[in-house]
């Protein structure tokens, strides 16, 4: 509700901002033309979005039919979409790989790790961009927020870097954690040692597993890390598409640097799905690109495009998801 809400808020207060201007060129966006381009575009975001997690776990030693994984395309984008920074989807992830007999420990490495591989290529670039596009220099990103957006990315990708290079440090909190609750009494001393065993058990497979990307199937590693550049490309290329549906002139380069610097700044977004902070950033970085009653246009047509479409496709396919019986025990 809270996502649908700021959903609905948000570009009702893009449009006041206007003056009520809403331009009737949405009809442009109804060509054969547009529509083909838009479903190809698609097919590639969905597809490529599917093939980062399989490859990966074909890294891993993960054997999955990649009919099985499309469906988690969906659900993760269902899932990532209504909780706070997208926390949602990777525990729907490893709930759904662990209920098709992946171990909880490979399930948690492989979509870590698809996780890891998008943040490097977006926050390695994105403080760069941030300070060298012009229209970027003297905005508020970058006057206001730009140290502490910096500083949150290299905070994010330090903790991955230490869960891979230094798990014991989490086996022996996770071991600490369990010593306390049974010293409060919320667990017994057999649910202590048996959760214990099980944990350390599995927090070892997933440094197993970790290592074994950057060790083993070389061929599945390079073709994850493709997919995922595929991905993102596809993912920030739809506001082009939109506006080159609209008549106007597309300077590629520039709308992808401006997503990237969009889609950084929603990876520490506290609403669920980024929900009013992407469309209010976004109208912001592109309010200069168009005539200003086609604002409003862009910032739906991107969101229903990247995320509300596949938020109503993995409406049912969750629900069958969750109705099916686990592939083990």
């Amino acid at each position: 509700m809270l996502f649908i809400a700021l959903s609905v808020l948000v570009p009702v207060t893009i449009q006041q901002q206007l003056d009520g201007q809403f331009n009737l060129l949405w009809r442009a966006l109804f060509t054969p033309q547009f529509i083909l381009s838009a479903l190809a575009l698609l097919l590639v975001y969905y597809l490529s979005d599917g093939l980062r997690l399989w490859f990966t776990l074909r890294a891993l030693g993960q054997q999955q039919p990649l009919t099985s994984i499309v469906p988690l395309v969906f659900i993760n984008v269902l899932f990532s979409n209504i909780t706070p920074m997208a926390t949602g989807g990777g525990v729907v992830q490893i709930w759904y790989l662990h209920r098709r007999g992946a171990p909880l420990g490979v399930a948690t490495a492989a979509t870590t790790l698809r996780t890891l591989l998008a943040s490097v290529m977006i926050f390695l670039p994105a403080p760069v961009l941030l300070f060298s596009i012009d229209r970027l220099v003297d905005s508020p990103l970058a006057t206001q927020w730009g140290g502490w957006l910096a500083l949150f990315a290299a905070l994010y990708v330090a903790f991955f870097m230490l869960l891979l290079w230094r798990l014991r440090w989490f086996i022996a909190a996770v071991t600490t954690g369990l010593a306390a609750m049974n010293r409060l009494h919320l667990i017994g001393k057999s649910r202590q040692r048996r959760w214990r065993s099980r944990l350390r058990r599995e927090m070892i497979r997933f440094g197993y597993s970790f290592r074994a990307f950057f060790q083993g199937a070389r061929l599945d590693s390079f073709l994850a890390i493709v997919s995922t550049l595929v991905f993102l490309v596809s993912m920030f290329s739809f506001p082009a598409l939109l506006l080159w549906g609209l008549g106007y002139a597309v300077d590629y380069p520039l709308v992808l640097g401006l997503m990237l610097v969009n889609t950084f700044v929603m990876y520490f977004a506290p609403t669920p799905g980024a929900a009013g902070i992407a469309e209010g950033v976004f109208a912001m970085l592109f309010t200069s690109q168009l005539a200003i009653g086609d604002l409003l246009l862009l910032v739906l047509g991107w969101r229903f495009l990247t995320i509300h479409l596949g938020m109503l496709i993995g409406v049912p396919v969750a629900l069958h998801a969750l109705g099916r019986k686990p592939a083990h025990g």
